[in-house]
């Protein structure tokens, strides 16, 4: 499991994925959600631009990351 450590109060999901270099662009990541393949807390998410915050987990193919 990985860490993303917060450099404000929250980054959006799509911008996670690109930042943890799960896509190589933000509409590969927008492709990705709506397919229904990135969890948040376990449990499937499709809001694009939802607000991870300090605790949040995001999970992808086996893929963890914990936000910090």
């Amino acid at each position: 499991m990985e860490t993303f450590k917060l450099k404000g109060e929250f980054i959006q999901l799509n911008q996670l994925i690109k930042a943890m270099g799960w896509t190589e662009n933000g509409a590969a990541a927008n492709n990705l959600i709506d397919a229904g393949q990135i969890k948040v807390n376990w449990a499937v998410e499709h809001r694009k631009r939802n607000k991870l915050v300090a605790g949040d987990t995001v999970s992808f193919k086996g893929k963890q990351v914990v936000i910090e």
